[in-house]
Protein backbone atom coordinates (compact mmCIF):
# COMPACT_ATOMS: atom_id res chain seq x y z
CA UNK A 1 0.00 0.00 0.00
CA UNK A 2 1.58 3.41 -1.00
CA UNK A 3 3.14 5.16 2.34
CA UNK A 4 0.43 8.72 0.82
CA UNK A 5 -2.49 6.14 1.50
CA UNK A 6 -1.22 4.76 4.73
CA UNK A 7 -0.73 8.19 6.46
CA UNK A 8 -4.48 9.57 5.01
CA UNK A 9 -5.48 6.66 6.49
CA UNK A 10 -3.58 7.45 9.98
CA UNK A 11 -4.95 10.90 9.39
CA UNK A 12 -8.46 9.55 9.46
CA UNK A 13 -8.94 7.48 12.28
CA UNK A 14 -6.04 9.05 14.62
CA UNK A 15 -2.79 7.10 15.54
CA UNK A 16 -4.69 5.26 18.10
CA UNK A 17 -6.57 3.43 15.99
CA UNK A 18 -4.71 2.55 13.01
CA UNK A 19 -2.23 -0.57 13.13
CA UNK A 20 0.42 -2.06 10.54
CA UNK A 21 2.88 -3.82 12.76
CA UNK A 22 3.44 -7.57 11.99
CA UNK A 23 2.12 -8.72 15.60
CA UNK A 24 -0.70 -6.26 15.48
CA UNK A 25 -1.68 -7.50 12.18
CA UNK A 26 -1.69 -11.22 13.20
CA UNK A 27 -5.35 -11.34 14.57
CA UNK A 28 -6.66 -9.96 11.81
CA UNK A 29 -5.28 -12.03 9.25
CA UNK A 30 -7.85 -14.60 9.58
CA UNK A 31 -11.58 -15.53 11.23
CA UNK A 32 -13.32 -18.25 12.30
CA UNK A 33 -12.61 -20.25 9.07
CA UNK A 34 -10.11 -22.52 9.62
CA UNK A 35 -7.21 -23.23 5.99
CA UNK A 36 -8.13 -19.46 5.11
CA UNK A 37 -6.04 -16.53 6.51
CA UNK A 38 -3.67 -13.53 4.69
CA UNK A 39 -2.17 -10.74 5.77
CA UNK A 40 -3.56 -7.27 5.73
CA UNK A 41 -1.71 -4.13 5.09
CA UNK A 42 -3.20 -2.30 8.12
CA UNK A 43 -6.47 -2.29 10.19
CA UNK A 44 -8.65 0.93 10.75
CA UNK A 45 -10.92 1.49 13.41
CA UNK A 46 -13.62 3.86 12.80
CA UNK A 47 -15.28 5.85 14.89
CA UNK A 48 -18.32 6.86 13.02
CA UNK A 49 -19.86 7.14 9.84
CA UNK A 50 -17.55 10.45 8.68
CA UNK A 51 -14.77 8.26 8.86
CA UNK A 52 -16.01 4.88 7.30
CA UNK A 53 -16.69 7.60 4.55
CA UNK A 54 -13.22 8.99 4.58
CA UNK A 55 -11.42 5.62 4.58
CA UNK A 56 -13.77 4.03 1.68
CA UNK A 57 -12.89 7.33 -0.09
CA UNK A 58 -9.05 6.98 0.01
CA UNK A 59 -9.01 3.75 -0.30
CA UNK A 60 -10.81 4.11 -3.97
CA UNK A 61 -8.42 7.50 -4.65
CA UNK A 62 -5.44 4.97 -4.40
CA UNK A 63 -6.54 1.44 -4.91
CA UNK A 64 -6.75 0.22 -1.98
CA UNK A 65 -8.89 -3.16 -1.25
CA UNK A 66 -11.37 -2.62 2.01
CA UNK A 67 -12.40 -5.81 4.04
CA UNK A 68 -15.27 -4.50 6.10
CA UNK A 69 -15.19 -6.86 9.46
CA UNK A 70 -17.38 -7.12 12.72
CA UNK A 71 -16.12 -9.60 15.23
CA UNK A 72 -14.53 -11.90 12.73
CA UNK A 73 -16.99 -14.94 13.44
CA UNK A 74 -17.91 -15.97 10.38
CA UNK A 75 -17.41 -19.66 8.75
CA UNK A 76 -16.96 -18.43 5.30
CA UNK A 77 -13.73 -16.65 5.40
CA UNK A 78 -15.50 -13.62 4.48
CA UNK A 79 -13.27 -11.37 6.15
CA UNK A 80 -10.07 -12.25 5.23
CA UNK A 81 -7.57 -10.05 3.01
CA UNK A 82 -6.94 -12.75 0.45
CA UNK A 83 -5.96 -9.27 -1.65
CA UNK A 84 -3.87 -7.98 1.05
CA UNK A 85 -5.43 -4.19 1.43
CA UNK A 86 -6.83 -2.93 4.80
CA UNK A 87 -9.46 -4.52 7.39
CA UNK A 88 -11.73 -1.96 8.46
CA UNK A 89 -13.10 -3.37 11.92
CA UNK A 90 -16.48 -1.52 13.47
CA UNK A 91 -16.58 -2.65 16.76
CA UNK A 92 -16.43 1.14 17.72
CA UNK A 93 -19.36 1.33 16.36
CA UNK A 94 -21.47 -0.34 19.07
CA UNK A 95 -23.84 1.96 20.10
CA UNK A 96 -27.64 0.87 20.83
CA UNK A 97 -29.10 4.30 19.09
CA UNK A 98 -33.10 3.68 20.16
CA UNK A 99 -35.57 0.85 20.85
CA UNK A 100 -39.19 2.04 20.46
CA UNK A 101 -41.44 -0.06 21.42
CA UNK A 102 -44.08 1.46 20.03
CA UNK A 103 -43.35 0.80 16.58
CA UNK A 104 -41.39 -2.65 17.59
CA UNK A 105 -38.06 -1.84 16.11
CA UNK A 106 -34.69 -0.57 17.13
CA UNK A 107 -31.61 1.67 15.43
CA UNK A 108 -28.30 0.26 16.31
CA UNK A 109 -24.84 0.69 15.23
CA UNK A 110 -23.38 -2.23 13.35
CA UNK A 111 -21.07 -2.99 16.32
CA UNK A 112 -23.69 -3.92 18.61
CA UNK A 113 -23.81 -7.47 19.35
CA UNK A 114 -26.90 -9.84 18.60
CA UNK A 115 -27.08 -10.94 22.65
CA UNK A 116 -26.59 -6.91 23.55
CA UNK A 117 -29.14 -5.94 20.85
CA UNK A 118 -31.80 -9.16 22.68
CA UNK A 119 -30.87 -8.11 26.41
CA UNK A 120 -31.40 -4.63 25.81
CA UNK A 121 -34.89 -5.55 23.70
CA UNK A 122 -35.85 -8.14 26.27
CA UNK A 123 -35.68 -5.28 28.90
CA UNK A 124 -38.90 -3.83 27.50
CA UNK A 125 -40.50 -7.18 26.54
CA UNK A 126 -39.21 -7.61 22.75
CA UNK A 127 -37.82 -9.64 21.30
CA UNK A 128 -35.11 -9.71 18.91
CA UNK A 129 -35.41 -12.97 16.93
CA UNK A 130 -32.48 -13.74 14.98
CA UNK A 131 -30.28 -16.49 16.91
CA UNK A 132 -26.98 -16.67 15.39
CA UNK A 133 -24.62 -19.32 17.71
CA UNK A 134 -22.63 -17.08 18.00
CA UNK A 135 -24.74 -14.33 19.09
CA UNK A 136 -22.72 -13.30 22.15
CA UNK A 137 -19.64 -12.28 19.75
CA UNK A 138 -21.57 -12.19 16.29
CA UNK A 139 -22.09 -8.06 15.39
CA UNK A 140 -25.39 -6.85 14.30
CA UNK A 141 -23.57 -5.64 10.82
CA UNK A 142 -22.00 -9.25 10.71
CA UNK A 143 -25.45 -10.76 11.16
CA UNK A 144 -26.90 -8.63 8.39
CA UNK A 145 -23.88 -9.26 6.23
CA UNK A 146 -24.18 -12.94 5.67
CA UNK A 147 -27.47 -13.06 6.40
CA UNK A 148 -27.47 -14.90 9.67
CA UNK A 149 -30.26 -17.77 10.56
CA UNK A 150 -30.03 -19.48 14.01
CA UNK A 151 -32.23 -21.68 16.25
CA UNK A 152 -35.39 -20.07 16.27
CA UNK A 153 -35.28 -19.56 12.05
CA UNK A 154 -38.20 -21.97 11.40
CA UNK A 155 -40.92 -20.09 13.20
CA UNK A 156 -39.13 -16.47 12.99
CA UNK A 157 -37.34 -16.38 10.11
CA UNK A 158 -33.78 -15.28 9.34
CA UNK A 159 -31.69 -11.59 9.41
CA UNK A 160 -33.24 -10.45 6.27
CA UNK A 161 -36.63 -10.49 7.46
CA UNK A 162 -36.17 -8.07 10.30
CA UNK A 163 -33.91 -5.43 8.62
CA UNK A 164 -36.04 -2.24 7.81
CA UNK A 165 -33.69 -0.27 6.76
CA UNK A 166 -29.52 0.34 6.87
CA UNK A 167 -27.59 3.61 6.16
CA UNK A 168 -24.61 2.37 4.62
CA UNK A 169 -21.40 4.05 2.70
CA UNK A 170 -20.51 3.32 -0.81
CA UNK A 171 -17.40 2.55 -1.90
CA UNK A 172 -16.68 6.06 -3.15
CA UNK A 173 -17.82 7.63 -0.13
CA UNK A 174 -21.09 8.34 -0.76
CA UNK A 175 -23.32 7.39 2.21
CA UNK A 176 -27.19 5.89 1.96
CA UNK A 177 -29.95 5.62 3.30
CA UNK A 178 -32.81 2.52 2.32
CA UNK A 179 -35.57 2.10 3.93
CA UNK A 180 -36.84 3.10 7.24
CA UNK A 181 -39.12 2.90 9.87
CA UNK A 182 -41.82 1.35 7.93
CA UNK A 183 -42.80 -2.33 7.79
CA UNK A 184 -44.30 -1.66 4.33
CA UNK A 185 -42.60 0.70 1.92
CA UNK A 186 -42.43 -0.36 -1.70
CA UNK A 187 -40.67 2.73 -3.10
CA UNK A 188 -37.76 2.09 -5.57
CA UNK A 189 -35.82 -1.18 -5.51
CA UNK A 190 -35.19 -2.49 -2.32
CA UNK A 191 -31.74 -1.95 -1.79
CA UNK A 192 -32.61 -2.99 1.92
CA UNK A 193 -32.66 -6.46 0.92
CA UNK A 194 -29.72 -6.45 -1.68
CA UNK A 195 -27.46 -5.38 0.86
CA UNK A 196 -27.88 -7.69 3.28
CA UNK A 197 -26.27 -11.08 2.57
CA UNK A 198 -23.89 -8.77 0.34
CA UNK A 199 -20.72 -9.65 2.55
CA UNK A 200 -19.11 -6.43 2.42
CA UNK A 201 -18.87 -6.99 -1.51
CA UNK A 202 -21.10 -3.61 -2.14
CA UNK A 203 -21.49 -1.38 0.89
CA UNK A 204 -20.46 -0.92 4.58
CA UNK A 205 -23.07 -0.94 6.93
CA UNK A 206 -23.03 1.76 9.86
CA UNK A 207 -26.20 1.88 10.88
CA UNK A 208 -29.67 -0.62 10.66
CA UNK A 209 -33.22 0.14 11.27
CA UNK A 210 -34.59 -3.23 12.70
CA UNK A 211 -37.79 -4.64 13.40
CA UNK A 212 -38.95 -6.23 17.42
CA UNK A 213 -41.40 -8.67 17.99
CA UNK A 214 -43.12 -9.02 21.84
CA UNK A 215 -41.73 -11.30 23.42
CA UNK A 216 -43.66 -14.97 23.81
CA UNK A 217 -44.98 -15.39 27.56
CA UNK A 218 -43.18 -18.68 28.13
CA UNK A 219 -40.96 -21.56 26.53
CA UNK A 220 -41.07 -24.68 26.68
CA UNK A 221 -37.93 -27.61 25.22
CA UNK A 222 -38.10 -31.21 24.82
CA UNK A 223 -35.75 -34.09 23.48
CA UNK A 224 -36.63 -36.82 21.76
CA UNK A 225 -33.86 -39.49 20.90
CA UNK A 226 -34.00 -42.05 17.78
CA UNK A 227 -31.64 -44.97 16.90
CA UNK A 228 -30.01 -43.00 13.97
CA UNK A 229 -30.45 -39.39 12.19
CA UNK A 230 -32.28 -40.67 9.74
CA UNK A 231 -35.30 -41.56 12.16
CA UNK A 232 -35.03 -38.37 13.20
CA UNK A 233 -35.15 -36.86 9.82
CA UNK A 234 -38.65 -38.76 9.32
CA UNK A 235 -39.76 -37.36 12.53
CA UNK A 236 -38.81 -33.43 11.44
CA UNK A 237 -40.91 -34.27 8.58
CA UNK A 238 -44.21 -35.47 10.37
CA UNK A 239 -43.92 -32.42 12.86
CA UNK A 240 -44.12 -30.20 9.95
CA UNK A 241 -46.75 -31.80 7.99
CA UNK A 242 -49.01 -32.33 11.21
CA UNK A 243 -49.39 -28.21 11.23
CA UNK A 244 -46.74 -27.60 14.03
CA UNK A 245 -44.59 -24.94 13.63
CA UNK A 246 -41.73 -25.55 16.85
CA UNK A 247 -39.82 -22.53 17.84
CA UNK A 248 -36.94 -24.87 18.21
CA UNK A 249 -36.27 -28.12 15.98
CA UNK A 250 -32.58 -28.89 16.25
CA UNK A 251 -30.40 -32.29 16.08
CA UNK A 252 -27.25 -33.91 16.81
CA UNK A 253 -26.13 -37.08 15.47
CA UNK A 254 -24.53 -40.04 17.72
CA UNK A 255 -20.77 -38.21 17.36
CA UNK A 256 -22.59 -34.88 18.42
CA UNK A 257 -24.01 -36.38 21.45
CA UNK A 258 -20.90 -37.73 23.28
CA UNK A 259 -19.00 -35.39 22.25
CA UNK A 260 -21.59 -32.47 23.97
CA UNK A 261 -21.92 -34.83 26.86
CA UNK A 262 -18.09 -35.34 27.03
CA UNK A 263 -17.65 -31.61 27.79
CA UNK A 264 -20.72 -30.29 29.33
CA UNK A 265 -21.75 -33.77 31.59
CA UNK A 266 -25.59 -32.42 30.65
CA UNK A 267 -26.95 -36.35 31.42
CA UNK A 268 -27.26 -36.51 27.73
CA UNK A 269 -27.92 -40.52 26.36
CA UNK A 270 -24.66 -41.49 24.66
CA UNK A 271 -26.01 -44.98 23.75
CA UNK A 272 -28.64 -43.45 20.61
CA UNK A 273 -28.14 -42.49 17.27
CA UNK A 274 -29.66 -39.36 17.06
CA UNK A 275 -30.90 -36.37 19.44
CA UNK A 276 -33.87 -34.23 18.28
CA UNK A 277 -33.93 -30.95 20.53
CA UNK A 278 -37.77 -29.64 20.24
CA UNK A 279 -39.24 -26.63 21.72
CA UNK A 280 -42.35 -24.03 21.28
CA UNK A 281 -43.26 -20.48 22.80
CA UNK A 282 -46.35 -18.74 23.37
CA UNK A 283 -48.66 -18.76 25.79
CA UNK A 284 -48.53 -21.56 28.71
CA UNK A 285 -51.72 -23.46 27.09
CA UNK A 286 -50.45 -23.54 23.50
CA UNK A 287 -46.35 -24.43 24.32
CA UNK A 288 -47.74 -27.39 26.48
CA UNK A 289 -49.68 -28.12 23.60
CA UNK A 290 -47.48 -28.54 21.21
CA UNK A 291 -44.90 -30.12 23.44
CA UNK A 292 -47.51 -32.84 23.67
CA UNK A 293 -48.31 -33.00 20.24
CA UNK A 294 -44.70 -33.42 19.18
CA UNK A 295 -43.99 -35.69 22.02
CA UNK A 296 -46.56 -38.19 20.07
CA UNK A 297 -45.28 -37.60 16.57
CA UNK A 298 -41.88 -38.51 17.90
CA UNK A 299 -42.88 -42.00 19.55
CA UNK A 300 -44.91 -42.62 16.72
CA UNK A 301 -41.81 -42.39 14.37
CA UNK A 302 -39.28 -44.70 15.89
CA UNK A 303 -38.04 -42.27 19.09
CA UNK A 304 -36.25 -44.86 21.55
CA UNK A 305 -37.06 -41.68 24.62
CA UNK A 306 -39.08 -38.72 25.04
CA UNK A 307 -39.14 -36.42 27.70
CA UNK A 308 -39.99 -32.34 28.06
CA UNK A 309 -38.37 -30.51 30.26
CA UNK A 310 -39.84 -29.54 33.62
CA UNK A 311 -38.50 -26.48 34.74
CA UNK A 312 -36.88 -23.70 32.82
CA UNK A 313 -33.22 -24.69 34.26
CA UNK A 314 -33.67 -27.69 32.12
CA UNK A 315 -34.83 -26.30 29.29
CA UNK A 316 -31.78 -24.15 28.94
CA UNK A 317 -29.37 -27.26 29.70
CA UNK A 318 -30.85 -28.72 26.56
CA UNK A 319 -30.64 -25.68 24.58
CA UNK A 320 -26.88 -25.35 25.51
CA UNK A 321 -26.56 -28.98 24.21
CA UNK A 322 -27.06 -27.35 21.01
CA UNK A 323 -24.96 -24.36 21.13
CA UNK A 324 -21.99 -26.99 22.24
CA UNK A 325 -21.98 -28.38 19.65
CA UNK A 326 -19.16 -27.29 17.83
CA UNK A 327 -17.06 -26.14 20.77
CA UNK A 328 -17.41 -29.97 22.05
CA UNK A 329 -16.30 -30.97 18.42
CA UNK A 330 -13.10 -29.13 18.56
CA UNK A 331 -12.38 -30.54 21.66
CA UNK A 332 -11.59 -33.83 19.41
CA UNK A 333 -8.73 -32.72 17.16
CA UNK A 334 -6.31 -29.42 16.20
CA UNK A 335 -8.38 -28.80 13.47
CA UNK A 336 -12.40 -28.33 13.50
CA UNK A 337 -13.78 -27.64 9.74
CA UNK A 338 -17.73 -26.57 10.10
CA UNK A 339 -19.87 -26.24 6.72
CA UNK A 340 -23.62 -25.64 6.26
CA UNK A 341 -25.96 -27.20 3.49
CA UNK A 342 -29.23 -27.14 3.26
CA UNK A 343 -31.93 -28.98 1.35
CA UNK A 344 -35.77 -29.35 0.88
CA UNK A 345 -36.51 -30.29 4.48
CA UNK A 346 -38.31 -33.60 3.09
CA UNK A 347 -34.88 -34.74 1.64
CA UNK A 348 -33.09 -34.62 5.42
CA UNK A 349 -33.24 -38.04 6.10
CA UNK A 350 -31.48 -38.62 2.34
CA UNK A 351 -28.89 -36.13 2.77
CA UNK A 352 -27.73 -37.60 5.44
CA UNK A 353 -27.24 -40.96 4.13
CA UNK A 354 -25.15 -39.28 1.70
CA UNK A 355 -22.91 -37.37 3.72
CA UNK A 356 -22.59 -40.84 6.05
CA UNK A 357 -21.14 -42.25 2.44
CA UNK A 358 -19.25 -39.28 1.27
CA UNK A 359 -17.05 -39.56 4.59
CA UNK A 360 -16.65 -43.10 4.12
CA UNK A 361 -15.98 -42.93 0.79
CA UNK A 362 -13.31 -40.54 1.61
CA UNK A 363 -12.44 -41.74 4.92
CA UNK A 364 -12.77 -39.15 7.11
CA UNK A 365 -15.23 -39.23 9.92
CA UNK A 366 -18.12 -36.28 9.33
CA UNK A 367 -20.39 -35.35 12.86
CA UNK A 368 -23.68 -33.62 11.67
CA UNK A 369 -26.06 -31.23 13.57
CA UNK A 370 -27.84 -28.12 12.54
CA UNK A 371 -31.60 -26.78 12.12
CA UNK A 372 -33.98 -29.82 11.63
CA UNK A 373 -36.98 -27.30 11.24
CA UNK A 374 -35.29 -25.81 7.76
CA UNK A 375 -32.92 -28.38 6.56
CA UNK A 376 -29.83 -26.65 7.07
CA UNK A 377 -27.23 -29.01 7.87
CA UNK A 378 -23.87 -28.29 9.97
CA UNK A 379 -21.90 -30.95 8.47
CA UNK A 380 -18.62 -30.91 10.71
CA UNK A 381 -14.84 -32.75 10.12
CA UNK A 382 -12.63 -32.67 13.32
CA UNK A 383 -8.56 -33.32 11.73
CA UNK A 384 -6.45 -34.92 14.63
CA UNK A 385 -3.37 -32.65 13.26
CA UNK A 386 -3.52 -29.60 11.09
CA UNK A 387 -0.45 -30.79 9.85
CA UNK A 388 -1.81 -34.10 8.22
CA UNK A 389 -2.31 -32.36 4.99
CA UNK A 390 -3.71 -35.55 3.53
CA UNK A 391 -6.51 -35.63 5.71
CA UNK A 392 -7.03 -32.11 5.08
CA UNK A 393 -7.16 -32.63 1.42
CA UNK A 394 -9.74 -35.73 2.15
CA UNK A 395 -11.78 -33.56 3.91
CA UNK A 396 -11.83 -30.81 1.71
CA UNK A 397 -12.96 -33.49 -0.83
CA UNK A 398 -16.12 -34.61 1.35
CA UNK A 399 -17.12 -31.41 1.55
CA UNK A 400 -16.77 -30.54 -2.18
CA UNK A 401 -19.12 -33.66 -2.99
CA UNK A 402 -21.70 -32.69 -0.03
CA UNK A 403 -22.26 -29.28 -1.46
CA UNK A 404 -22.80 -31.18 -4.98
CA UNK A 405 -25.31 -33.83 -2.94
CA UNK A 406 -27.11 -30.44 -1.08
CA UNK A 407 -27.61 -28.93 -5.15
CA UNK A 408 -28.54 -32.51 -6.36
CA UNK A 409 -31.40 -32.89 -4.03
CA UNK A 410 -32.95 -29.26 -4.55
CA UNK A 411 -30.95 -27.47 -1.98
CA UNK A 412 -27.58 -25.20 -1.43
CA UNK A 413 -24.11 -24.84 -1.15
CA UNK A 414 -25.15 -22.74 2.16
CA UNK A 415 -28.51 -22.01 4.65
CA UNK A 416 -26.70 -18.95 6.75
CA UNK A 417 -22.69 -19.31 6.59
CA UNK A 418 -22.02 -17.06 3.73
CA UNK A 419 -20.05 -17.52 0.92
CA UNK A 420 -17.16 -15.56 1.32
CA UNK A 421 -13.74 -17.04 0.11
CA UNK A 422 -14.60 -20.67 1.49
CA UNK A 423 -18.16 -21.78 -0.85
CA UNK A 424 -16.29 -19.30 -3.87
CA UNK A 425 -15.31 -22.49 -5.98
CA UNK A 426 -19.17 -24.36 -5.82
CA UNK A 427 -21.41 -20.90 -6.42
CA UNK A 428 -21.16 -21.38 -10.57
CA UNK A 429 -22.42 -24.35 -10.17
CA UNK A 430 -25.48 -23.29 -7.95
CA UNK A 431 -26.38 -19.83 -9.91
CA UNK A 432 -25.03 -20.66 -13.23
CA UNK A 433 -22.75 -18.39 -15.36
CA UNK A 434 -25.65 -16.04 -15.93
CA UNK A 435 -26.46 -14.89 -12.74
CA UNK A 436 -22.84 -14.92 -11.39
CA UNK A 437 -22.45 -12.11 -14.56
CA UNK A 438 -25.58 -10.28 -13.42
CA UNK A 439 -23.34 -10.52 -9.63
CA UNK A 440 -20.44 -9.02 -11.50
CA UNK A 441 -22.52 -6.38 -12.78
CA UNK A 442 -23.77 -5.40 -9.76
CA UNK A 443 -21.10 -5.19 -8.43
CA UNK A 444 -19.03 -2.93 -10.56
CA UNK A 445 -22.78 -0.44 -9.89
CA UNK A 446 -21.97 0.04 -6.32
CA UNK A 447 -18.19 -0.63 -6.73
CA UNK A 448 -16.34 0.50 -9.76
CA UNK A 449 -13.18 0.54 -8.52
CA UNK A 450 -13.65 -3.10 -7.37
CA UNK A 451 -11.88 -2.23 -3.71
CA UNK A 452 -14.73 -3.82 -1.50
CA UNK A 453 -13.81 -6.86 -0.28
CA UNK A 454 -12.48 -8.24 -3.74
CA UNK A 455 -12.21 -12.35 -4.30
CA UNK A 456 -15.66 -12.90 -2.77
CA UNK A 457 -19.56 -13.18 -3.69
CA UNK A 458 -19.00 -12.03 -7.63
CA UNK A 459 -16.15 -10.22 -7.94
Amino acid sequence: MHATARAALRSVVGPGHFRETDGELVPYSRDATPLFHARPDAVVFPADTAEVAAVLDIATRYAVPVIPRGAGSNLCAATVASRGGVVLVLTRLNQILEIAPAELLARVQPGVTSATLAEAASRDGLLWAPDPGSRTVATIGGTIATNAGGLRGLKYGVTRDYVLGLEAVLPTGEVIRTGGRLHKDVAGYDLTRLLTGSEGTLAVITEATLALRTAPATAGTGVAYFPDLAAAGRAVTAIIAAGILPATLEFLDRACVQAVEDFARLGLRTDAGALLLFGDDGTSDTVARALGRMSDVCTAHEALDVTTAAEVAQAEALLAARRCALPALSRLGELTILEDATVPRPRIAEMVDRIDAIGARHGVTIATFGHAGDGNLHPTCVVKSQDDTDAVARAESAFADIFAAAIDLGGTITGEHGVGAAKLPYLTTQLGADQIALLRRLKTAFDPAGILNPGKLGS
